[in-house]
């Protein structure tokens, strides 16, 4: 039996867009694979269950805020005010950052058991590193999205 993958990125019909919930974009994975550089290794199911995971986590941190911006008259994410960088809108843009961000620190995760050798345990290491980063940049866009400050301090 073997774990090595293939390295040839799956096909558009073979990896359609993930629908979501009418307020945010669906998410097209083939954009996040790009995004992230995945190539064939992390397979369609696996990459689908690591986004799924993160619009929900995305979805829900954004609730109170999707409601305000529903209240207002918006129906979709894309017509909420906001600048536009072209033809996107900023809240377009840092709600995939966020999805996005929160589905490599899945896949990072998830992936980093696999090499259990020495070698394996020192780049483990760095993976929990790297996806620290990850949670905190979907964190952060998270911020960016709902007008938040991306910094808490409390005086202890």
């Amino acid at each position: 039996m073997s774990f090595l993958g293939s390295t040839i990125p799956p096909t558009a019909e073979e990896e359609p867009p993930l629908a979501n919930d009418g307020f945010a974009p669906a998410i097209d994975l083939q954009a996040v694979r790009a995004a992230i550089r995945l190539d064939g290794t992390v397979t369609p199911p696996r990459l689908r269950h690591a986004v799924t995971a993160a619009v929900l986590e995305v979805n829900a941190a954004i609730a109170d805020w999707r409601s305000t911006q529903r209240a207002a008259g918006y129906d979709t994410l894309a017509e909420v005010p906001c600048p536009r960088l072209g033809e996107q809108s900023a809240a377009v843009l840092a709600y995939l950052r966020a999805v996005y961000a929160s589905a490599h620190a899945g896949l990072v995760e998830a992936y980093r058991d696999f090499d259990t050798t020495g070698a394996g345990d020192k780049r483990a290491e760095k993976l929990e590193l790297s996806a620290d980063a990850l949670r905190r940049d979907s964190q952060w866009a998270i911020a960016d999205l709902v007008g938040r400050r991306r910094t808490t301090v409390e005086l202890i």
